[in-house]
């Protein structure tokens, strides 16, 4: 078979055989023939995990055929879409409702199965991860059954599914607690990292989105903060992006520039300080509104690898203030810039937001630069602050090490155990993962 990679292009695997299921039923008799024969079998989405959750070396099942809105309940504000609906396909399938998803990330072209499955969030501390705005999901288990799930049916089994690793079965539809269309107002500006650090509390509290981003080897975060309003209802004088200005703002500068200074650093790392310095004041200085996922979602063109922890939130500025301090220690040159956001708590069994209002902090690096004493240095803080890795990107944890991170960690391995018997979706990120 031909070599599968994932988006960032440093996973890849070799499937066995790779099926393209149109219908619910072909994928219950998928997995039955696979679960008969003694093979594994591995939903993949777009490819936008970092780390190898979604690899297999036995049945690639690809869920494109199985997409697009089956369902809509207006006055519950309810949408049920199959489970290989890509993210930046929901807001035209829910904008004749007038509906629109809650919350989103900056990256849209995971599926939806993808995104919950591996706790996919934005950020905003009124609103928690993706697998909080669902309602219901209805799986195929390990033993080809369809299974359905909500806070009233098969509660168990919602409890731990909406963040289910892959681990539990494969995702067919999913039930989405919409809201009414909303605009964003959109405020970006480059200011100086210890006057953002000093607000942080106040803007998590008080802003509807904020995030920032700190360029190491300087004093400035870029910030972005987005203000939620009803359709027509932006403030005077706030318009969408020209063409033009997207043109010159999303491509030309944040993507293409950014892709040649990233390309020329990798070659020359002690240019990196000068090149940030320079970055961090050509990508962000700019107010605009629009439709609130033409806001939330940034087309990414530069090729990275990933990893991000969730802390405690109170403990975002003491982390990068050791993060910076072993950068400086190791002199290592970081050319991409530290990304920071929050997430309110839930109770899905394993978010990264868990019973805590958490802070996100992801560290990147150019796909043709090294990441791996960067991550492994960066790791030993963010555990060190009880830090709990993006499921989707890179870590170097084993099971022993989540027990403690996730109470109901037992009780999910437990559903697992009755969905799937014979551990049909198995690989080996999750035998490294779960115990």
């Amino acid at each position: 078979m031909s070599e599968w990679r994932n988006w960032a292009g440093d996973q890849r695997c070799r499937p066995s055989t790779v099926a393209l299921p149109s219908t619910v039923a072909e994928v219950s008799a998928l997995v039955m023939a696979a679960a008969k024969s003694g093979v594994t079998i591995k939903a993949v989405g777009s490819g936008h995990s970092f780390n190898d959750i979604a690899l297999t070396s036995g049945v690639q099942l690809r869920l494109d055929g199985i997409s697009g809105l089956l369902r809509v309940d207006r006055e519950a504000k309810l949408a049920t879409v199959a489970g290989g609906t890509r993210l930046h396909e929901i807001p035209a399938l829910l904008a004749p409702y007038g509906l629109a998803m809650e919350n989103l990330g900056d990256i849209d072209q995971q599926s939806i199965s993808g995104a919950i499955s591996t706790g996919t969030h934005g950020t905003g501390l009124k609103f928690g991860g993706i697998a909080t705005q669902v309602r219901a999901l209805t799986i195929v288990t390990g033993t080809g059954e369809l299974k359905r799930c909500s806070a009233t049916e098969n509660p168990d089994l919602f409890a731990v599914a909406r963040v289910g690793l892959g681990a539990l079965g494969i995702i067919v539809e999913v039930t989405l607690a919409c809201v009414d269309s909303f605009m964003l107002h959109a405020v970006e500006r480059p200011e100086p990292l210890p006057a953002v650090l000093e607000s942080l509390a106040e803007r998590n509290a008080t802003r509807d989105h904020f995030e920032f981003y700190w360029f190491p080897h300087t004093e400035l975060a870029l910030t972005k903060t987005n203000t939620r309003y009803p359709p027509g209802g932006l403030p005077q004088g706030v318009g969408s992006l020209s063409p033009a200005s997207r043109l010159v703002d999303d491509v030309l500068v944040s993507n293409t520039a950014f892709s040649a200074l990233c390309n020329f650093s990798a070659k020359v790392p002690s240019a990196i300080p000068g090149i940030n310095k320079m970055a961090a004041k050509l990508t962000g200085n700019r107010e605009f509104g629009d439709a609130s996922h033409k806001v939330f979602a940034t087309q990414r063109t530069v090729r990275f690898r990933e990893m991000e922890y969730a802390v405690p939130l109170a403990q975002i500025p003491t982390v990068l203030a050791e993060l910076e301090a072993m950068i400086a220690r190791r002199g290592l040159q970081i050319s991409f810039p530290v990304e920071v956001r929050s997430a309110a708590a839930d109770d899905i069994a394993l978010s990264t937001a868990n019973h805590r209002d958490s802070g996100y902090i992801a560290i990147h690096q150019h796909v043709k630069s090294s990441p791996f004493e960067y991550f492994r240095a960066a790791e030993e803080i963010f555990r060190a602050h009880s830090g709990r890795p993006h499921w989707g990107k890179w870590h170097f944890l084993q099971s022993k090490d989540f027990i403690e991170l996730y109470p109901d960690l037992e009780k999910f391995c437990s559903v697992r155990d009755v969905l799937d018997p014979k551990k049909v979706f198995r690989n080996a990120y999750l035998d490294r993962v779960l115990p």
